[in-house]
């Protein structure tokens, strides 16, 4: 057995920093998070060449003393932790005293401070963590911290670094997450000396938003507010009208901290259930707050993730606080002097009030809403509950997957063999042939609910869905080797907005948008104007196709070919008939026959295109046998 050794203090510094600091977005947080911790009400972050080569956060907090300057880059340094008491309740963004050394470790640092009512300050200047200089200097009250050439020292961690296009899309993103944290801090972020955004800092969420976003997000937000006795919910939401394709603009804080948790998204998502169609999403500023002693911090070392003592009062929280929102929209406002939380709020109401979310375990369910905490017991999906009722202290869990799990194959006739490859002779495949395979013994009967094709075979009633048929049809003409997309230029560009990572992936990867039939501009930091899009997609759905490509690009870490699979797969669902609208009778012979004929059995996603209900099985159900 070799020996066991105990590691060099540097080497150890530098496996901390694989934690702490993945990227420079990372840098930024941690900073940002200090200086706000530090008490500032002004906080500026800078960066150039995506961070990597320059990064400057200053703030006007509360500084640091010249005798803790060293200490404060030391491992497990921290004036926001006394004793072990002070873990069972965090109310510090930072507590762990590793932020610091580990941006030493990887980098050369600059510290500029003098604390408040002090006449002089203190420049320390470190590399690869350790100290280079340190001298008097004259400063504003506050802190300056300026990071140049990350990683440095650490080259094999430079290969993973993106472009500095999308290193600076995530800068910004970490930093305007910081910024709508916390609304009565004023932040400034400057990239590559422009500024980017600049919030006012007066305490209003509402303006905060404004600021960050502009005035069409912010157009369609409605107020969203619960609370009972240990859980607090407030902010806002996007109405129905306001839904996008994507995630990237739901925002959840735990108190003052922004988090990314399945628990909460899935609280949001469920209160629209009922609102939005598949694929549309609502965005979301929501601020929970809760008893420090009731959220465990301490269980990601970049504290994104937390943990509740009780994740369903914080899911009810948040459900109860969006439904509120959405109720409130088709109801007319209260009289003068009515209280928001009504503890005897009339039961005839579609829901309740916000706040009465632990007052209404009587509600009739028929009303259309159920108690509180029903949301998963009544009305919930099995897609919410599996999320509700996941571990969430296994890591493996905490990723979701929006792909449906590949399904039972169903059975097809006896005659039909399934090949599995597009018929060649079609390749494009926007067009349905004007009548079916040759030779066919099955008869459509229709179409119901515009969704679902009904036709006789043999002894046996089939349902296909067009949907999931026709989407397999594009995805399988989308693989085929000869594919060559009909473009289609639009005379009035389609202005997406995706959010500054997602956008910054799709313009890195124009050349295979252009060769899918995608036509992108930049239009902004965070949007992309589409000036083309593939004959088989509908204008309408040119922005939920980006943002499921995007999507996939962003998720990465598969193969080349499984990657180009997934956004195949985006592709051909919007590409597909949509179950809702009316198909003309020979779209529904034409995909009759490619299913019947088996070479459909499943749609990409795995899901089976059609199943069987036999002549015995009707006759069972009709007590005929």
């Amino acid at each position: 057995m070799p020996r066991i050794i105990e590691l060099d203090p540097h080497i150890a510094d530098l496996i901390a920093a694989g934690e702490v600091v993945e990227r420079p977005a990372s840098v930024v947080k941690e900073l940002m998070e200090n200086s706000i911790d530090a008490g500032a009400g002004i906080v500026t972050a800078e960066i150039t060449a995506g961070g990597m080569t320059f990064i400057r956060v200053s703030d006007n907090g509360c500084g640091i003393g010249p005798e803790d300057v060293k200490t404060a880059f030391k491992r497990h340094a921290t004036s926001k932790l006394h004793d072990a008491n002070g873990l069972a309740a965090i109310g510090t963004l930072g507590f762990r005293g590793e932020a610091l050394a580990a941006i030493a470790a990887v980098s050369r640092i600059q510290l500029l401070t003098r604390e408040q009512g002090s006449g002089e300050g203190v420049s320390l200047s470190l590399e690869g963590g350790d100290v280079v200089d340190m001298a008097p200097a004259g400063c504003p009250e506050g802190t300056t911290i300026i990071v140049r050439d990350l990683f440095f020292n650490t080259p094999a961690r430079l290969k993973f670094m993106k472009s500095d296009r999308a290193e600076s899309s995530g800068v910004a993103s970490a930093a305007l997450r910081c910024a709508l944290s916390r609304p009565d801090v004023s932040v400034r972020f400057i990239r590559d000396g422009k500024t980017e955004f600049h919030t006012p800092g007066d305490s209003r969420v509402d303006s905060c938003i404004y600021s960050l976003f502009g005035r069409e997000f912010s157009a369609g937000l409605l107020i969203a507010e619960s609370s009972d006795e240990s859980v607090a919910v407030s902010g806002f939401v996007s109405g129905p009208d306001a839904a996008r394709g994507n995630r990237s603009y739901q925002f959840f804080f735990v108190n003052g901290r922004p988090i990314r948790s399945l628990t909460l998204q899935a609280a949001l998502e469920q209160a629209f259930v009922n609102t939005l169609p598949r694929g549309r999403f609502p965005s979301c500023a929501l601020y929970i707050t809760t008893r420090h002693c009731d959220v465990d911090v301490n269980v990601h070392p970049a504290k994104t993730e937390v943990k509740f003592v009780s994740d369903k009062q914080v899911f009810d929280g948040v459900y109860y606080a969006a439904l509120g929102a959405l109720e409130r929209t088709h109801r007319a406002p209260p009289a003068a002097g009515a209280t928001r939380d009504t503890r005897a709020w009339d039961a005839q109401k579609s829901a309740p009030p916000a706040g009465a979310a632990k007052e209404t375990r009587a509600w009739d369910a028929q009303k259309g809403v159920p108690p509180a905490g029903a949301a998963f017991r009544n009305m919930g999906s099995d897609e919410f509950r599996k999320i509700y009722n996941q571990d969430y202290s296994k890591p493996g869990n905490m990723t979701v997957d929006e792909t449906p799990p590949p399904r039972k194959q169903q059975r097809l006739p006896d005659d039909c063999e399934y090949s599995g490859k597009a018929d060649s002779s079609d390749e494009q495949l926007t067009v349905f042939p004007t009548s079916p395979s040759p030779g066919k013994d099955f008869r459509v009967v229709g179409e119901v609910l515009d969704t679902y094709i009904v036709l006789e075979y043999q002894k046996s009633v089939w349902f296909i869905d067009k949907h999931a048929a026709h989407e397999r049809i594009h995805f399988d003409a989308l693989k085929n080797a000869g594919y060559a997309p009909m473009p289609q230029s639009l005379i009035t560009p389609v202005i997406c907005r995706h959010g500054h990572e997602a956008v910054s992936i799709l313009l890195e990867n124009a050349h295979l948008l252009d060769s899918l039939g995608f036509t992108v501009d930049s239009f902004g930091d965070d949007s992309v104007a589409v000036r083309g899009i593939p004959e088989s997609i509908d204008v309408r759905d040119a922005e939920a196709a980006l943002s499921g490509i995007s999507a996939e690009l962003r998720r990465g870490g598969t193969s080349d070919s499984e990657q180009r699979d997934n956004i195949y797969r985006a592709i051909a669902c919007k590409s597909a008939i949509k179950a809702g609208r009316s198909s003309e009778p020979r779209e529904l012979e034409a995909l009759a026959a490619r299913v019947m004929s088996g070479e459909i059995t499943h749609c990409p996603h795995g899901r089976p295109v059609a199943f069987e209900l036999t002549k015995t099985t009707l006759d069972k159900g009709f007590k005929r046998i």
